[in-house]
């Protein structure tokens, strides 16, 4: 879809939209998200919702998987590139617990990965699997830090070690949400940091 030039009222019109269709995807999940519901939220006509967002749900559903990734990337890059103790991966474990709690334990994102959601909306899904790409290559960063730091053994696979960090979060998350309870991706982080650590650390 070709980009679209908005005034600065225009632009946070869009945004408020986007903001608002996130908060009813964490709730209602991508499956059952209606744009009724979204207008009634964000205090927006139909034709308002169509000017910013011509193709409708999809163009709108993919908004928000861009805005969501990038904030969520952000963040973690932001945490992770300062990893230079077990103390930082500490502080980074607690965020991520914070995080899903102040959510209800939701992810408005989850629903994204399905393999019905993806046949569906391919380009949304396209987004997502470059976000679980470039967050494996910070986690990578990150424990290459700790490891510069002799927090890690010098032999460990750090690659590796970021693939199951990522596979264990992801795990934690879809039983956090399947439970109602968190403490399942807390033992992923948890056991990962306990699997890794040096006995001088």
């Amino acid at each position: 879809m070709a980009a679209r030039t908005l005034t600065p009222k225009g632009e946070q019109t869009r945004q408020r939209i986007i903001l608002g269709a996130s908060a009813e995807i964490l709730e209602s999940g991508v499956e059952e998200v209606r744009l009724e519901d979204i207008m009634a939220r964000t205090a927006t006509s139909k034709g308002q919702l169509f000017h910013y967002f011509p193709g409708g749900r999809e163009e709108l559903v993919l908004a928000v998987t861009r805005h969501e990734t990038a904030q969520a990337l952000r963040e973690q890059t932001e945490a992770l590139l300062g990893f230079e103790s077990w103390a930082d991966w500490q502080r980074w474990r607690d965020a991520m617990v914070v995080w899903y709690q102040g959510r209800g334990l939701r992810c408005p994102l989850l629903g994204l990965l399905s393999a019905d959601a993806g046949r569906r909306m391919p380009e949304a899904q396209a987004v997502m699997v470059e976000f679980m790409a470039n967050w494996q290559a910070v986690l990578a960063e990150g424990l290459r830090r700790l490891r510069a730091a002799g927090c890690l053994a010098a032999d460990v696979d750090v690659p590796r070690a970021a693939a199951a960090l990522l596979a264990g979060i992801q795990g934690g998350i879809l039983l956090m949400i399947t439970t109602g309870r968190i403490d399942h991706l807390t033992a992923a982080l948890d056991q990962s940091a306990t699997a890794r650590r040096t006995s001088t650390s």
